[in-house]
């Protein structure tokens, strides 16, 4: 059951770390349980007062601004018996510092809560550190995905990687491995990408039918090996290639589905790729989707110093790989 408290009038000073927010995002973090339509509308009211002046939900705050909030309404849970909440895990860490945190997240663990998911990698890390007083997702990876995640530790520092992403600036080089025979021309895919809603509902992207429409995305793939083992054939592959991956573009998906175009999806991508081929691929070890976040080059966002950080391939995916290099 939801109840409703009212909150009496506050006034919020901006510090260093929340400068440059959209005022009203800003107070969606504020006003946890309020509607963001109803912050809209007390700021298009009035009722909200930036620095003494009315002002409007897209206004930027900045350092040392004083915002007045009029009493509010936050939603509460009445009290009932609260869920279990599940002990954090402990995430291998590649790379920390005071802004900046890159862990190894472990496939089959979602980066975020949503969508059915309670607790993901960034409720984790804040459970395991109530004393952190800011840790936000710089981007993000598929749930099955595993590999290098950037965790900002300060606002200031996410603002920074935000802009060198989009300006695709961070290198990101994955491994894959595709099911059949890449072709040795295709060094590069360049087809734009479509999103739609799949029959369950469930987030789907899809190569556009001509450069006109969709978002860009680019893609550069190197071949680093090609296996071609009787265990394989005992499932109806002939062959699978283990592919270097480096996004030019970071799109939804991107990998996936433009290996999928060259019709060699990933193995063990549920969404993409080829389901009975998959749970074949179970019966010889491989439980998840083969992609890996291996690598990740970017310029630190205080210093600029530059940063080349790696994550070696899982265990699970290096024994599936030497059971191929076996007689």
């Amino acid at each position: 059951m939801t109840a409703l408290s009212k909150v009496s009038v506050q006034f919020l000073c901006i510090n260093a770390e929340e400068t440059g927010q959209r005022l009203d995002n800003f107070l969606m973090r504020q006003l946890k349980g309020v509607p963001k339509s109803h912050i809209q509308r007390i700021i298009r009211n009035g009722e909200v007062r930036l620095n003494k002046k009315r002002c409007h939900a897209t206004d930027r705050i900045q350092e040392g601004d004083v915002i007045r909030l009029p009493p509010v309404r936050v939603a509460t849970r009445a009290q009932t018996t609260p869920k279990p909440i599940p002990l954090p895990l402990a995430f291998d860490i590649i790379y920390e510092d005071e802004v900046l945190l890159v862990i190894n997240k472990p496939s089959g663990i979602a980066v975020h809560g949503g969508s059915g998911i309670s607790f993901g990698v960034i409720e984790q890390l804040r459970q395991a550190r109530p004393q952190a007083p800011y840790l936000e997702l710089v981007h993000r990876l598929d749930k099955d995905t595993s590999g290098l995640l950037m965790i900002a530790k300060k606002r200031s520092a996410l603002v920074k990687l935000h802009e060198a992403i989009r300006h695709n600036h961070p290198q990101k080089i994955y491994l894959a491995l595709g099911l059949g025979h890449w072709p040795d021309t295709v060094h590069q895919v360049k087809r734009p990408l479509i999103k739609y809603t799949g029959a369950q509902g469930e987030k789907m992207v899809r190569v556009a039918a001509n450069a006109t429409e969709g978002q860009s995305a680019h893609t550069l793939f190197k071949v680093l090996n090609r296996y071609r083992h009787p265990v394989l054939h005992s499932i109806g592959l002939s062959e699978v290639t283990l592919i270097q991956a480096t996004l030019k573009t970071g799109r939804t998906h991107q990998i996936r589905v433009h290996m999928q175009s060259q019709q060699c999806p990933i193995a063990g991508d549920e969404r993409y790729g080829n389901y009975q081929i998959n749970k074949r691929l179970h019966k010889i070890q491989l439980k998840r989707m083969f992609l890996h976040a291996a690598e990740l080059h970017i310029n630190h966002p205080v210093t600029g110093e530059p940063l080349h950080l790696k994550a070696p391939l899982p265990a699970e995916l290096q024994q599936f790989l030497h059971q191929l290099h076996t007689d």
